[in-house]
């Protein structure tokens, strides 16, 4: 069935899946899910050569074979034009090697789709969505680059130069910025309910409905949950998602073909047996088992698999914030902070003088709390009359935030320079002079008010492990718009597996939040 909700895209996503909340049968709840006794179990026979022979796999939807074609074409365009750019350049300075650039060419071609498929940059499990689609694609560049250099090396082949650092590079470039492109239309079709891979999840109802929220405010992912177990099985719904059976249910509803993810999470009555005699039943049938681990918002490099006698244990590790890491984020901040100061000049100059203009300081200094509890003088261009903070007393009543914090989506306190100021946070630009001195860095948690800090829990506390930053999660989340809660949620993620990776793509989504100015105020 084709969409028309008028958002456009490539033809790989033209394929509408059921809309997040529907069901497969029509009914409510996925096929397969049957009534009996006012509880919800599942319809699938049971028999016990069904559980115990190998599954039939399920096709992949169509919209998602498409979408796999579509990202390997455009790797292989990218790659056919930086290697087109190669053998027009010549084969170099070594006018004596027996290595032509058509050969050389030829050669870096099944060198680089060898590497993209050993990686697996190609698994379209990963593709659409996350970081990790990159991190793949970033690892076969590199790969290929290494092992092409190593083997020009060996068999002294010093025309070998401009492939490995220009062509290839170029290749892997291209290929990114394919894959983004590719990503636009794609999340488009998401955000109207398409492109989506149904989930049952099987846990408690607390896991249950926090995956739903998740799932439901991040589409871009591409998940949506479809159905849930529970350990009695005796709800109708959790979070608006229809119960289809209990833990005993799983295995027969996940072999009913309507599910491409089975999340699990730690229940009552779930023990490591059961969860292994599921991975046997569902294999073959094209679904993905993932597990929750327990540890809310903790990923990446801290988590690591320890088997110990064949039992594989989490290990945890602390976060770090020190070493070469630490050091390559401190000169970046600095590096960049000096350069954004120089392009920016000429307005921050407008930007003080439109300030002035109402006969107040063109600057406003507030003591904000740092790393380690350290209290520093954070500098910004001021945005409210000179006497908001004894106006803030009188509109204590009206205030919006939550928590600590003190907001108001129409604070009679801002100037209308100011309005304009915070609508595209260039009110926020002196701060780079505060992570120049060190003070602040490019990417952190909210810089919290001394206040703030002193009705902080103990999980707010955490925030204070690293510097504050210029912009962070938060203002690439909803800034103003968020709640208390979710502020804090968005500095613990941060904290808790911050990155030099995690910097990039921050700064990297700050340039769209400052565009679209949405929870400005």
């Amino acid at each position: 069935m084709s969409e028309s909700n008028g958002s456009g895209g490539a033809s790989f996503v033209g394929e509408r899946g059921p809309r997040p909340g529907a069901a497969g049968n029509g009914a409510g709840r996925p096929t397969g899910a049957g009534r009996h006794d006012g509880r919800l179990v599942s319809t699938v026979p049971e028999t016990p050569e069904r559980l115990g022979a190998t599954a039939t796999r399920a096709p992949r939807p169509a919209w998602e074979r498409r979408y796999a074609w579509t990202v390997i074409g455009s790797d292989l365009l990218a790659l056919t034009l930086s290697l087109s750019l190669g053998m027009w350049m010549g084969p170099g300075d070594n006018a004596t090697t027996p290595y032509t650039s058509r050969w050389m060419a030829l050669v870096i071609f099944v060198g680089f789709v060898v590497a993209i498929v050993a990686c697996r940059a190609w698994d379209s499990r990963i593709l659409g969505s996350g970081s990790e689609e990159y991190s793949r694609l970033t690892r076969a560049v590199l790969n290929s680059s290494v092992t092409l250099g190593m083997a020009a090396l060996a068999f002294q082949v010093a025309s070998v130069r401009p492939w490995v650092f220009l062509i290839i590079p170029l290749a892997g470039f291209l290929a990114l910025c394919g894959r983004y492109a590719l990503r636009k239309p794609l999340h488009r079709r998401r955000l109207h309910g398409s492109c989506l891979r149904p989930v049952l999840a099987v846990g408690d109802r607390d896991f249950i409905a926090d995956l739903v929220e998740r799932t439901r405010r991040d589409m871009h992912y591409g998940w949506w949950v479809s159905a849930a177990c529970t350990p009695g099985g005796l709800e109708t719904s959790v979070a608006g998602v229809p119960v289809v059976g209990d833990l005993d249910s799983v295995s027969r509803v996940a072999l009913s073909g309507d599910y491409g993810v089975i999340a699990v999470a730690p229940a009552e009555g779930w023990t490591p047996l059961r969860l292994h005699r599921l991975s046997w039943d569902i294999e073959g049938c094209g679904a993905e088992l993932v597990v929750h681990p327990g540890l809310m918002e903790i990923s990446g490099p801290r988590l690591h698999v320890t088997p110990v006698d064949g039992l594989p244990l989490l290990r945890l590790t602390e976060p770090t914030f020190t070493g070469i890491p630490r050091l390559v984020k401190t000169g970046m901040d600095v590096i960049g902070a000096f350069l954004l100061i120089m392009l920016l000049t000429p307005l921050f100059v407008a930007a003080y003088l439109a300030v002035r203009s109402d006969g107040g300081p063109g600057l406003f200094r507030q003591t904000r709390v740092g790393r380690d509890g350290q209290h520093f003088r954070m500098i910004k261009f001021r945005t409210m009359v000179t006497d908001a903070e004894r106006l803030r007393c009188r509109l204590a009543e009206d205030n919006e935030g939550s928590g600590p914090l003190f907001k108001m989506r129409s604070d009679p306190r801002v100037t209308p320079v100011g309005v304009v100021l915070r609508r595209y946070s260039i009110d926020e630009l002196p701060q780079l002079f505060n992570v120049l001195l060190g003070s602040m860095s490019l990417v952190g948690p909210r810089p919290p008010l001394p206040d703030e800090v002193a009705s902080y829990a103990r999980d707010a506390q955490r925030k204070l492990l690293v510097k504050p930053g210029l912009t962070g999660l938060w203002q690439i989340s909803g800034r103003s718009d968020l709640s208390w809660d979710e502020s804090v949620r968005l500095d613990l993620r941060y904290v808790e597996n911050w990155s030099l990776a995690l910097d990039a793509l921050i700064l990297w989504k700050t340039v769209k939040a400052v565009i679209h100015g949405d929870g400005a105020y």
